[in-house]
């Protein structure tokens, strides 16, 4: 009787060990660092990432795998050295499980060291240049690579008449890939291109679109950061070249969601190639765009957004098919091939090369109603990111 009441009390307090160890962890939060230009010029695409964060733990919960989710958020203002500087912090000082943001390229690329050597997962929100998923086995990214979206536009112009294009894109990472892709595919098909790059901080378009307007082109392709489309938009009517019969072309971040009222008329009629768009028709999406404005008044959710809002749902995924384990390699297994059903439309992780699979939309900006919308009008299912596919 002793015996069995020895073993009862060593069952019994075995049993509630494991009972407050399985709180303990449930109770243990999870941290993630995001870093997101919050001020500076592209404090844009941090606000929406940073609005879609907060709108994912509203809908669909901190806890995930048994683990609350708790985001620290760090202002780098655009500059990779304070990228560097905070991700350090954030492994060292904070314990942070996850790293997550990333509004462009050189930011992502000066965290990718740190997330390899911490084994600290990467989700990049944001940042689209393609060679990115490849400085680190710890990255994946939930937004697009400019390839993936460019390369359809080539296709488009093609088949709609267009023989001669002039490209203008930003001088970094996401631009020089724009315009390698479209300009290697539309010559490929017999088009003709000619090609300028502008300076990614304090761009004057002007002298760059008068080289246009001289060139006389069926279309002008053209890539800038999310945000800064309406400084470009405005120079392109300065210099008439809405006048002049040339298209407008080119992914989705001219006319970016978020500044597509402030840009005004002049947007009408660009057709763009991109992921997502607001108008995009789904239930799913109409819901998402609902609850965004209702959360962000004046705000219109844009791909930046998505690229946050499905980052989260990324790391809670891997949470929940790791049951809450927090090590680095488990939840960056986990993430391959994780696949889901996104406002965007069906999206899945290359379990290859931990880009995002997903549909590109050609648009086209109209007005509905009294609001500028991009209206999509062809769907080009399951795209990969090109450059990394042919190799």
């Amino acid at each position: 009787m002793t015996h069995r009441r020895t073993v009862l009390k060593g069952v019994l307090g075995f049993a509630l060990a494991a009972s407050v160890s399985s709180v303990a962890l449930a109770q243990e939060a999870l941290k993630i660092g995001l870093i997101l230009p919050m001020t500076g010029p592209f404090a844009s695409t941090g606000r929406q990432i940073d609005a879609a964060v907060k709108l994912f733990l509203a809908q669909e919960g901190a806890v995930h795998g048994g683990r609350k989710l708790e985001v620290i958020l760090k202002d780098d203002a655009g500059n990779a050295d304070a990228t560097r500087r905070l991700a350090q912090e954030l492994v060292v000082n904070d314990k942070v499980s996850v790293l997550a943001g990333f509004g462009l390229t050189p930011l992502a690329m000066a965290t990718a060291q740190i997330a390899t050597q911490a084994k600290v997962p990467q989700i990049v929100m944001a940042a689209a240049t393609a060679t990115i998923t490849e400085a680190s086995p710890y990255i994946a990214r939930t937004s697009f690579t400019l390839p993936q979206a460019s390369e359809p536009m080539a296709d488009w112009a093609w088949a709609n008449g267009i023989k001669k294009v002039f490209t203008v894109v930003t001088d970094y990472g996401p631009g020089i890939d724009a315009e390698t892709s479209f300009a290697n595919k539309f010559k490929a098909a017999g088009g003709t291109v000619e090609s300028v790059r502008v300076p990614l901080r304090g761009p004057d378009f002007a002298p760059f679109l008068q080289r246009v307007s001289e060139a006389k082109p069926d279309a002008l392709f053209v890539f800038v950061p999310s945000g800064v489309g309406a400084q470009f938009m405005k120079q392109f009517v300065e210099r008439g070249l809405d006048k002049a019969g040339i298209k407008l072309i080119g992914p989705g971040d001219v006319v970016d969601d978020d500044i597509l009222q402030g840009i005004g008329d002049v947007a009408l009629g660009a057709i763009t190639t991109h992921h997502y768009s607001a108008a995009h028709d789904s239930p799913a999406n109409k819901a998402f765009v609902e609850a965004f404005q209702k959360a962000n008044p004046g705000m219109r959710p844009n791909f930046m957004a998505v690229g946050g809002y499905d980052g989260m749902k990324l790391i809670a995924k891997a949470l929940e098919a790791t049951k809450g384990d927090a090590n680095g390699d488990k939840l960056i297994a986990a993430m391959k091939g994780a696949s889901w059903e996104s406002v965007r439309g069906p999206v899945k992780i290359d379990p290859d090369t931990r880009d995002i699979i997903q549909n590109i939309y050609v648009r086209k900006t109209e007005k509905v109603g009294s609001e500028l919308q991009n209206v999509e009008f062809a769907t080009i299912k399951d795209v990969k990111d090109p450059v990394k596919a042919r190799k």
